[in-house]
């Protein structure tokens, strides 16, 4: 179960990656590595697996034309393919960026959807920011429960370990909070501009004999 959410991680990053601009594979190992690196262990052996399984569904082509100008001595399979996301492709996207389940909050693909918010609808964007409040609050609960446990019994070396992982929690917490606040302004003010280009619109006189 755990490596298929694995798999679902590494679905997102690649298509999402591509929509922003066809890539060789050795360019998309090292954006992958940007982005998954500061959420998860990326291993590169996961990538060609992930590729190869996106073209046998048809999300994505290769595309070859730059070994067409390039002696045959020197092309190399996989550093000459340049990968390309299909209509399929785009369409899967669009589904795995619309997903605010569970599984978008957990750390595991957080931060992956977080990385496309710009994609993501707003409801779905605040949905998946709520979700991963309610998770962290949660965790903060049995930290704080943890610590006052344990606080007695344990060496100040262990005790600072665990009260840096408490704070760690808090900010990000309190950073969910900011963003969360700033979404619902702006679907707020979004809301009251279309509520008044409604009623200008209303408002307008209209030219009846024509």
């Amino acid at each position: 179960m755990a490596a298929r959410k694995g798999a679902g991680v590494l679905e997102l990053a690649v298509l999402g990656l591509l929509h922003e601009a066809p890539m060789h594979g050795y360019e998309l190992r090292k954006r992958l590595n940007a982005l998954l690196g500061m959420f998860r262990a990326f291993s590169y052996g996961s990538l060609y697996p992930c590729l190869k399984q996106l073209l046998a569904d048809g999300m994505i082509v290769e595309d070859r034309s730059e070994e067409a100008n390039t002696p045959l001595a020197l092309q190399s399979r996989r550093s000459k393919i340049v990968y390309k996301l299909t209509a399929d492709g785009k369409e899967r996207l669009q589904q795995l960026l619309t997903e605010a389940g569970p599984a978008a909050w957990e750390d595991e693909g957080f931060g992956v959807h977080f990385a496309f918010f710009s994609h993501t609808r707003a409801d779905v964007r605040l949905r998946i920011l709520e979700g991963r409040r309610s998770r962290l609050e949660e965790r903060l609960e049995s930290v704080r429960a943890a610590l006052a446990r344990t606080r007695e019994r344990v060496d100040s070396y262990t005790l600072e370990l665990q009260n840096h992982g408490l704070e760690s929690v808090e900010r990000e917490v309190r950073w969910l909070n900011e963003l969360i606040g700033r979404e619902r302004a702006e679907q707020e003010q979004q809301a009251q501009q279309a509520q008044s280009a409604k009623r200008i619109d209303q408002d307008m006189p209209r030219d009846e004999g024509r």
